[in-house]
């Protein structure tokens, strides 16, 4: 009797914890389904289309204590509030606390703008153009171009082939490795210790998506490329290791010596107001702890057209140099708007450029196909280090590359590619670009990546090392 109580004890108890984790299941549906109505037509998706009644809500999350951080006001919205207690450190709180309450008292944001550009509302400028127009430039002096690497994680092999596929003798490769990727970072040092046109960042940042980490590396990048004599560039080029070029370098120089004096940036293709508030530009941002925070709405400065789209771009020298050194309000101002903006580099050279006296420069296009499919959904995989909702392009697959020769537009590089997801997809471009690779070539169709390097001591072994 004893022995069949203990069964029955048994039994239901094993009962109650199946009923358990079927609601957990549940429950992990009702999420999952809450989040497969995303948006499919924009980059980024606010976080209003996960709430209810539209409303953009704040972060939810653990909270932490109060660090002693000193209080010089009374902090309001519930967006600054949820970021003061969801932020890990006393430093980290202190910036936010201060920013909120510059930002209450109106002492953070600029009012207006000048706005320098003749032409009236947004540019849409474009080029018309054949493949008959990538033919051998008339003057004899070749551009030359600088290629930004910005690059982060172990994918040695893959950022090596882009190298191999992008290089010339002629051209200049200026490599930021993050600061986080220690074992990438010797790799590409000594690969820039054989090259005099390659080198690598002599400092490093922790850069994270979305962050505003990301625009100022670009500009202390560019600075370093501006006050580096030997390097005459014409043209600035950022890259990442998960880009690759469609055509050679020869059509590229061709192409960018037709068109020597535009900028190549890629637009939002939608009607302002609404990029604004898909973008989250109408929203206050600070980076800190490796992490973006939401503090609150704010205005957009009057007096200019705020554009944006892609952080990928090909920039004419004249265009960086005036970025870095001018004195003009406009830059200066709108450096420190976006220092506060989320996904900064997807609008600042857009906003800078389009407001300028050289607005007629730019062109609607920054020479890349993207490979967005809408229809796999977003799953807001940034949430982490975001409060936002954002996604990032699909990997190039053997079946998408036909999309390459559907583009109207001038094109010589497409991004994302990742071997460890497909290599073939590379190897068609290869073949493509560069003619049938010897079929003898070793390890021709192999893949590996580094996951620990004995330089990196006990730090770099982790409980998914082999």
């Amino acid at each position: 009797m004893a022995a069949g109580a203990r069964v029955l004890k048994l039994g239901r108890r094993y009962k109650y914890l199946a009923a358990a984790a079927l609601a957990l299941l549940l429950l992990q549906g009702l999420v999952v389904w809450s989040f497969s109505g995303l948006d499919e037509d924009g980059e980024i998706e606010t976080w209003a289309n996960l709430t209810r009644d539209g409303d953009t809500g704040s972060v939810e999350g653990p909270h932490h204590t109060d660090h002693g951080f000193t209080r010089k006001c009374e902090v309001k919205g519930k967006d600054a509030l949820s970021a003061l207690a969801r932020a890990p450190t006393q430093k980290c709180q202190q910036e936010i606390a201060n920013l909120v309450c510059l930002h209450q008292q109106g002492r953070l944001m600029p009012k207006s703008l000048p706005r320098y550009c003749h032409t009236t509302g947004k540019l849409t400028s474009g080029l018309q153009w054949e493949e008959n127009d990538i033919v051998a430039p008339v003057h004899k002096k070749p551009l030359r171009l600088v290629f930004m690497l910005v690059v982060h994680g172990r994918a040695v092999r893959q950022l090596k082939r882009l190298i191999k596929a992008i290089y010339h003798k002629d051209h200049f490769y200026y490599i930021h490795v993050d600061q986080r990727s220690n074992y990438l970072h010797n790799e590409m040092v000594q690969i820039a210790q054989q090259y005099t046109n390659i080198r690598v960042t002599p400092w490093r940042m922790i850069t994270i998506w979305g962050g505003a980490s990301l625009l100022t590396m670009y500009l202390r990048s560019m600075q370093d490329l501006l006050e580096m004599t030997d390097w005459p560039w014409d043209f600035f080029i950022n890259l990442s290791a998960a880009d690759y070029p469609t055509r050679t370098n020869q059509e590229l120089v061709y192409f960018l010596s037709k068109y020597k004096d535009k900028n190549f940036l890629k637009s939002h293709g939608r009607d302002n107001a609404r990029f604004i508030k898909k973008q989250g530009i109408d929203r206050l941002f600070h980076e800190c702890d490796s992490h973006m925070w939401r503090l609150g709405e704010r205005e957009i400065p009057e007096g200019i057209v705020v554009d944006g789209g892609s952080d990928w771009f090909v920039l004419t020298r004249p265009f960086v140099k005036y970025v870095i050194y001018t004195q003009d309000v406009l830059v200066s101002e709108l450096r420190r708007f976006y220092k506060y903006t989320l996904l900064p580099a997807e609008s600042f050279f857009h906003t800078v450029l389009e407001n300028s006296q050289d607005c007629d420069t730019f062109v609607d296009n920054n020479l890349r196909v993207t490979n967005w499919n809408r229809k796999l959904g977003c799953r807001c995989q940034y949430k982490h280090i975001v409060d936002w909702c954002g996604c990032s392009p699909n990997d190039f697959k053997p079946p998408d590359i036909s999309r390459l020769k559907q583009v109207s537009r001038p094109t010589f590089f497409a991004r994302k590619f990742e071997s460890s997801v497909n290599q073939e997809a590379m190897d068609i471009l290869d073949a493509h670009v560069f003619g049938e690779p010897d079929p003898g070539t070793p390890n021709l169709k192999a893949y590996w990546e580094n996951v620990y390097h004995y330089t990196e001591g006990q730090e770099g072994v982790t409980d998914v090392t082999p």
